[in-house]
């Protein structure tokens, strides 16, 4: 069985990137550009596999010509992966990113030779959360790879400085039709995600945004969802919701409910005016406005 086949909705990607091996022309740095959730993590799984024959150890990260870089946390001076940060309860105030000190692990890392395979490979997920002086550091290991080959993962081609962008092979992922998304979902085990089209709007043809999505409807209270998703018939009503919900919910699943809620809403054919005071509502989340205050007055404006 292809290392690829795993990767389903990609045929350009599988392409461009098998005939690379087969014809034993790598380029030193590829790009896998496109949404989040939609195969390029697996890509770059399944092209480490190809190029090392060896599944198990890429799919574990532990192959000595593997280099696997992700964005982390900054916490009490330790670098924590998102994963580390979770399971330590920590607090995260900023989204985690690549650091330059982790590029200049990745300088180290290529400074010898390949221990088993004809290259080193350095995979940098979220390439994009690099701030510039970390981009700036990559930009000279790009230049003079050496035996070795670098994937950038990023949304889109705009997310990186240009010079990066210059210096890599563009490998174009996209969005899964509802066939492609059935499939997936299916084989991962969610399948009951087909029978909510309101996590499937949000998802926008990305299985694993759909995954996250039915994720975090999960942690909601189902008293809350039932009380949002119909309009308050009271002003008594409103309030206790609006209560209830600054009191249960983080900052980031109030700012999710506004989302899963404009779809709820657009599927009812609520009013325009709904849909525009939510929209208001994730606009003074974010400008960290009182979150009850905030609730009340979208609650009570769609009475």
């Amino acid at each position: 069985m292809s290392a690829f086949a795993p990767l389903i909705g990609q045929p350009q990607a599988v392409e461009l990137l098998s005939q690379a091996i087969a014809q034993n022309r790598i380029a030193p740095a590829y790009l896998f550009a496109g949404s989040s959730g939609i195969g390029k993590r697996l890509a770059a799984e399944s092209f480490a596999a190809l190029l090392f024959a060896d599944t198990r150890r890429v799919k574990q990260r532990n192959h000595p010509d593997l280099w696997w870089v992700e964005p982390t946390y900054l916490h009490q001076g330790k670098r924590l992966s998102p994963t580390e940060a979770e399971a330590a309860g920590v607090k995260k105030k900023t989204p985690p990113q690549v650091r330059l000190e982790q590029v200049r692990e990745i300088t180290h890392f290529l400074s010898r030779p390949p221990l088993e395979a004809s290259r080193s490979l350095v995979i940098i997920d979220q390439a994009d959360t690099m701030a510039e002086p970390a981009a700036n550091a990559l930009l000279k290991t790009l230049e003079e790879p050496g035996q070795a080959t670098l994937i950038l993962l990023a949304p889109s081609l705009d997310a990186l400085l240009p010079t990066l962008v210059s210096r890599c092979q563009k490998i174009p992922f996209y969005r899964l039709d509802r066939e492609n998304m059935a499939q997936v979902l299916e084989k991962t085990g969610h399948g009951e995600i087909l029978q909510r089209p309101e996590v499937l709007a949000l998802a926008q043809g990305s299985p694993g945004a759909a995954i996250a999505h039915w994720q975090q409807l999960q942690t909601i209270p189902q008293e809350i969802l039932l009380a949002v998703t119909q309009r308050p018939r009271s002003l008594q009503q409103a309030l206790t919701i609006a209560r209830q919900i600054s009191k249960t919910l983080d900052s980031e699943s109030q700012l999710w409910l506004v989302d899963y809620l404009q779809q709820i809403y657009w599927q009812q054919s609520v009013g325009v005016i709904s849909l525009q005071r939510l929209e208001k509502a994730r606009e003074y989340l974010l400008a960290y406005v009182q979150s009850q205050l905030v609730w009340e007055v979208t609650l009570m404006g769609m009475m």
